[in-house]
Parts: C-alpha cells; structure tokens; sequence
C-alpha cells in the first residue's frame, strides 16, 4: 500500500505531470513520469483507471494491482519525482507479472 505521503491527490498535479512527464505507453498502461518537481519531497505516485477498462470491480482491482506494484519501485525514482500511470483496458485481463513488465519497461524508458 503507499503510504499518504506518497499519493498524488490534486488535479493539477496529475494535470501537470501529464502534461510536462516524459510518457512511455505500452500494451496495458501509459507511464508519465515528471522529474521536475521539488526535489526536496519524496516521489508521489497516482493512478487513472477509467470506465474503459471495465466495471468498478475490475478498475478497483487493476488500481489495487498497480498500487502495489508501484509502491516496490516508488524508492527507485529520483527525489521529487511525480508519477502517473494510466491503465488502458487490456489491463482488465492482464495478470500482476504482465502488469509489471509493463510498468518496469515504461519506468526504464521514462527516465532515460
């Protein structure tokens, strides 16, 4: 689970990250990663998981799947640094490994 701190929470800051985050997009889900912010704090993460992936229960489960996911690899992004992942709809399917894959192979390029 990520703790409080680690959350994104305004609009605008998952508006900004979105709009300014370097983005890599693959098969199940999009990664922006903004490395601007304030480097002081540690890296936040948030989650999109809209009505396209499926129904509340399958977008809870992916969100929670995600969540989990991003919180083993949250001390690996730089100080500072904002994430959103975006879940696309064959996430709905998609097993915790295939869901992994996807978020390293989308970390590794947004940070290049």
């Amino acid at each position: 689970m990520l703790p409080a701190g680690a959350r994104l929470t305004r609009r605008d800051e998952f508006a900004s990250t979105i709009r300014r985050g370097r983005r890599a997009g693959r098969a199940r889900l999009v990664v922006h990663l903004d490395t601007t912010p304030n480097p002081v704090l540690g890296p936040r993460a948030g989650f999109v998981v809209s009505k396209a992936v499926g129904n509340a229960v399958v977008r809870h489960r992916v969100a929670r799947r995600l969540r989990h996911l991003v919180a083993d690899r949250l001390a690996t992004l730089p100080a500072g640094a904002l994430l959103v992942v975006r879940a696309l709809p064959p996430a709905a399917t998609a097993t915790s490994s295939e869901l992994a894959a996807d978020l390293d192979s989308g970390l590794r390029k947004a940070t290049r």
